[in-house]
């Protein structure tokens, strides 16, 4: 039976139009959320953290690609666990809400794990507008 062992959440801005960031450079991941996992000692086998996140973007009126990278640890060169790109047409004039849903499976145990979420765009005139949340929780068996 899974047991619950701890759980975060990175509210970076919690309602639609509150913020105004601009990605200002290219292919750079910027930080959008970063949560802390406490472990015990009671911690079973088969730990896993699954995580959840939300960030929306006005985007420029161009052919844009936005990845999304979530990396065990603080810097955007830390392990990957998560990484997706989503492609918006010339014709996207609203902001683009991207969620997303990922899983790190039998990850090292230690004190805390630290998982960092960025946003990258291909294209300058990427602008965070909000929401954006990056939510986690650890169970193991």
């Amino acid at each position: 039976m899974s047991q619950f062992i701890d759980a975060r959440t990175s509210q970076n801005a919690s309602l639609a139009n509150s913020i105004a960031i601009p990605i200002l450079v290219v292919d750079t991941p910027q930080l959008f959320g970063q949560i802390g996992l406490i472990t015990t000692d009671t911690i079973g086998a088969n730990p896993r953290v699954q995580f959840t996140g939300t960030v929306t973007l006005q985007l420029p009126l161009a052919l844009v690609g936005v990845t999304i990278t979530v990396v065990r640890g603080t810097l955007s060169t830390d392990p990957v666990i998560y990484s997706a790109t989503s492609t918006f047409s010339l014709s996207v004039l609203a902001p683009q809400v991207i969620t997303f849903s990922a899983s790190d499976f039998n990850p090292p145990i230690t004190p805390q794990l630290t998982y960092t979420a960025f946003i990258s765009s291909n294209l300058l005139g990427t602008i965070r507008v909000g929401p954006e949340n990056f939510d986690g929780a650890l169970y193991s068996d």
